[in-house]
């Protein structure tokens, strides 16, 4: 009875260490030469974001700040765990402006979160995901970066998606 106490309580601090180092992750980290960007993301509403490449997205995100316009996401991998820790990655696509010019480039994602409910996605207790570029994707403003990458952590009480991050051209 007592081992089996202990390995409970073990397990949980382990799940519950493992979950904190998800949400705590490393901080974008600051390249040299590299102009900041930042803003806030908002589930589109049906019909604002209508671009070719956003056809058959999983869901589309309205961006505004330092990138305006729409971010397609395209879902390849996602799984609830035991506990109610949620993984999801993919891919996407950024249509839009930086700096008042056009462009477009795609990213690589991975989004982890706690849900009260993870499997009817209700409840959501934190969420946060990684946008590295992907090489060689840009287009217009965004042809011939070098190095680029935007982080969001879900505001969850606003219903929102707060970003930042930076672009090397």
């Amino acid at each position: 009875m007592k081992r089996r106490f202990t390995i409970s309580v073990l397990t949980a601090l382990m799940i519950m260490a493992l979950i904190s180092g998800v949400f705590a992750g490393p901080a974008p980290v600051r390249i040299e030469g590299a102009k900041p960007i930042s803003g806030i993301g908002y589930y589109d509403q049906a019909g604002t974001c209508t671009d070719d490449e956003g056809l058959r997205a999983s869901y589309v995100l309205r961006m505004t700040g330092s990138l305006d316009g729409c971010q397609y996401v395209f879902i390849e991998t996602s799984q609830c765990r035991p506990g109610g820790a949620y993984y999801e990655s993919g891919t996407e696509t950024f249509v839009g402006s930086y700096e008042g010019q056009r462009g477009s480039f795609r990213t690589n994602y991975v989004f982890t979160a706690k849900y009260a409910d993870c499997p009817n996605f209700a409840g959501e207790v934190e969420g946060r995901c990684q946008h590295p570029f992907e090489q060689n994707s840009g287009k217009g403003v965004f042809e011939g970066i070098k190095e680029a990458r935007l982080d969001m952590r879900d505001d969850v009480g606003a219903g929102n998606f707060p970003y930042r991050g930076h672009i090397l051209f």
